[in-house]
Order: structure tokens, then sequence, then C-alpha cells
């Protein structure tokens, strides 16, 4: 079994649609405009931060809070891949033995503490918080000498900062909030169990052959 956290988070939206767009590849999520610009945004933000590339005109307002990050003292990653085996070992991030992976935004190492931050385009108002436990642990098994990870989302578009902090000696607690999804995710796999789950985000929905798609007018 592979995951990542927006997978995992896709399959409990609704698995029948983990199925057939992850899985089966029998559908693509269709890219909104309000995606495309998380994926501009994201992009410019790269460029800036890793080699000082400027920022589109559009995007200036967002230079302070970059430059603030990059006054942090410590090396300095932009974009970075983890990836985990099921034993929760670094391996490669394409390798076809990983178990999970994921990218941080931008992360600064300081002996044993590290700051991970990761940029959100959208609304502050129903943070998950869960992705920012998952890349801290990938940090702890990636990076022995950290005891502490002060992790944020960042809302660039609303200027908003929500962090958590996180320490080694909480590692086996922190596994323990994706048990339950891994455990569901596992017995569909095994099943090959898919239930659709109907909400009123169906109308987004990219499978066709759902007998609760809603096309958009």
């Amino acid at each position: 079994m592979k995951w990542s956290f927006s997978g995992l988070k896709q399959y409990g939206n609704c698995p029948r649609q983990f199925n057939e767009v992850k899985n089966l590849k029998n559908y693509k999520v269709k890219v909104s405009q309000q995606m495309q610009y998380g994926t501009d945004v994201h992009k410019a933000l790269e460029d800036y931060a890793r080699d000082g590339t400027s920022l589109p005109k559009f995007y200036l307002k967002y230079k302070p809070m970059i430059d603030a990050l990059l006054e942090i003292p410590g090396d300095t990653y932009v974009e970075y891949k983890m990836a985990l085996s099921t034993d929760k070992l670094p391996c490669e991030f394409e390798s076809p033995d990983y178990w999970v992976r994921g990218i941080v935004d931008f992360m600064v190492v300081n002996n044993e503490d590290t700051y991970i931050v990761d940029y959100k385009t959208g609304s502050s108002k129903y943070p998950d918080t869960k992705q920012l436990k998952l890349m801290a642990l990938m940090v702890f098994a990636y990076f022995p000498q950290v005891n502490y990870v002060d992790a944020g989302l960042m809302f660039v578009a609303h200027n908003g900062f929500i962090t958590e902090g996180y320490r080694r000696e909480d590692i086996p607690k922190m596994w323990e909030a994706f048990t339950p999804d891994l455990t569901r995710l596992a017995h569909s796999i095994e099943n090959d169990y898919w239930p659709v789950n109907p909400t009123p985000l169906c109308r987004w929905c990219p499978v066709e052959s759902c007998e609760f798609y809603k096309e958009r007018g």
C-alpha cells in the first residue's frame, strides 16, 4: 500500500473517487481556476525562495512573508522531497518500494530544531494540520539530530499563519493519528471495497460513472 496526505484525504472524502482517480486512473480531477492559481503561486514562491527569481507583480504582496522565512537561521530547503518505507525509514522518493511520501514547501534545519511551512492559497477557515504532522514525522526520520519541529500553514492570500509544534518523543502518538484512515484504506484495497460518499462536493467530482455524479452547468 502506498499513500500520501492528499491521497489519504481524498480517500476519506470519497473512497469511490479515490479508486477511480488514483488507482484505476479512469478519470482526472478537473483543474479549477482556484487550483491553477494555487499551483502558480507555489511555483513562484518556490523559485523566489530557492533561486531569488523575481516574483511576478501579482505575487509581490507575498514577498515580505517569504523574506521573513528566509531570515530564519539554519540550512534552508525548498520543495524538499521525502519518502518512507514500510518500516518508516527514509528511502528514495521515486523508489518503487516507498510506503508514504510528501514534499515540504519550505524548511529550515537548525541543529535540533526544524521549521517547516506549507503554503496555502485558500481560506484559513477550516485548517487541516494533519499534513504538518506527517511532514514532521518524515523530518524526524530524515534528520536524526532534530528533536523539535515547529510547523506552520501559511495562508498567503489571507496573511494568516497557523502553527503546531512536535517533539521526537511523541512520534508513536503522532503516527496513531493516521491509523484509522490507513486501516480503512487497507481494508478497501484487500477487499476491493470502494463505497461512495455523496456530499455537496459531488458537483466537482470527475467520476461520471457514479450514480451521484452531477454535471456542472
